[in-house]
């Protein structure tokens, strides 16, 4: 019985993000890790997104918990940070229900989490693997066209940056950027100092993967 009524409320959540406005929320995890980090980042990208592809997206993101809820509430979460990421098995659980019932999660390595995540990841699709995707896949070509793929907007170890997904029944539902570190391209100007060209580009495609998730 406590499945069936959480899988109607799971339903009743879905059911009306798609026809209410469009939202999205940051996603809150624990471990330790700055999963706060790039406060301006998403306001600036919803601002763009708003005026620039037609999307009509609540401009305050709100903040949800891995293991909450109202996850439901939000087709598209965004995560970042630099270090520790921790997901007990509830919460995997809790996002793999929300990634396989049709919502999506954008991570962004904002330097440091990508051995952490890895390992937590395996805990919510411990049958799947993060594999790279090509750069003539429709993401990097919905709006605006990045030919050679993932933009690189800051520099760390001088790798090069990387789209990884994972995909279920061939949509992609989790996107993880790496060696790129698109949201702190998003940033305020005066955070990181960014030439506007190079801030340009985070913000486009940032705009194609919202448009990707929101018109798939």
């Amino acid at each position: 019985m406590k499945k069936l009524a959480y899988s109607a409320i799971i339903l009743t959540f879905f059911l009306s993000f798609n026809i209410d406005a469009q939202e999205i929320a940051v996603l809150k995890y624990n471990g330790g890790g700055d999963w706060y980090a790039n406060p301006t980042a998403l306001p600036n990208l919803i601002r763009f997104c708003n005026d620039k592809i037609g999307t009509q997206i609540n401009s305050k993101a709100q903040t949800v918990e891995v293991g909450d809820i109202n996850l439901f509430q939000y087709p598209f979460l965004h995560m970042t940070g630099h270090g520790n990421v921790y997901f007990s098995q509830e919460e995997a659980e809790n996002l793999r229900t929300y990634l396989l019932a049709g919502g999506f999660l954008h991570i962004d390595d904002n330097y440091g989490m990508e051995p952490y995540l890895k390992k937590e990841l395996s805990k919510v699709f411990p049958d799947k693997e993060l594999e790279e995707l090509g750069k003539d896949h429709p993401i990097f070509q919905v709006h605006y066209k990045f030919p050679d793929g993932l933009p690189k907007i800051h520099e760390h170890d001088g790798k090069r940056p990387q789209a990884l997904g994972i995909f279920h029944e061939g949509r992609l539902v989790l996107l993880f950027t790496y060696e790129s570190d698109l949201s702190d391209g998003w940033e305020d100007e005066a955070v990181h100092n960014d030439p506007s060209e190079v801030r340009l580009k985070a913000l486009q495609m940032g705009a194609n993967i919202i448009s990707y998730v929101f018109k798939s």
